[in-house]
């Protein structure tokens, strides 16, 4: 099995897919390519007609798009564990990844994933929502389960893997959380697999110029 996957500085549905076979101990080899190069969409032609990463090709077959691949491994690898067992809860967690997967426009134009980058943005009225519509899911789970894992759910689900990027958004843009919300955060930050994923981030030198937004922070 291999996952095709995007530079690690910017690439969010990169690290979607990454994480939810990293995070729950799956073996797999890595491809890594550079986004927007010509041999970029040379090389996803052969395993997506999509034309984007990332993507799970396992025998003959292949996944694109994060969540579905996050499906997929739940299905075939962790026999349902990826999601919470109790099925509100389980009903609530696919709810909150679906509105990460589809939602929160604003949050994604305006601040870009940039892991080695601090930055300085001027986040309009929708952004300031989406911002507000995150921070009380994570604090109102954490009222509930910071106590009882630490996770969105408690133990580590898919819906932690679809907000991870997010975590890292703030950090780069200096985003201020309410007390419950930055518990998340900073448990989420903490994520052995995840500090891998942001220690070979800063191997990648490469620039890609629309996902530089705003100033540098002094």
């Amino acid at each position: 099995m291999k996952l095709i996957i995007g530079n690690k500085n910017y690439s969010t549905w990169s690290l979607r897919g990454w994480l939810v076979l990293r995070g729950f101990d799956i073996d797999f080899e890595e491809v890594e390519m550079a986004l927007f190069s010509t041999e970029f969409y040379d090389e996803i032609a052969k395993y997506s007609g999509a034309a984007k990463v990332p993507v799970l090709v396992d025998g003959d077959i292949s996944v694109w798009d994060s969540l579905a691949i996050c499906e997929y491994v739940n299905d075939t690898y962790l026999d349902g564990k990826g999601w919470p067992s109790e099925p509100a809860q389980k009903a609530k967690a696919r709810a909150i990844a679906a509105e990460m997967h589809s939602g929160f426009g604003a949050l994604r134009n305006e601040m870009p994933m940039n892991i080695r980058g601090r930055r300085k943005v001027s986040p309009s009225r929708d952004c300031e929502k989406d911002i507000a519509r995150i921070d009380d899911i994570w604090s109102s789970q954490m009222k509930e389960f910071s106590e009882k894992g630490g996770w969105l759910f408690g133990d580590f689900s898919i819906a932690d893997v679809m907000y991870a990027p997010v975590v890292l958004r703030f950090i780069t843009y200096g985003v201020t959380l309410s007390d419950d919300a930055q518990r998340y955060a900073t448990h989420v930050i903490q994520n052995a697999a995840l500090q891998q994923w942001i220690e070979e981030s800063q191997q990648d030198t490469s620039v890609i110029p629309e996902d530089e937004a705003g100033v540098d922070v002094a």
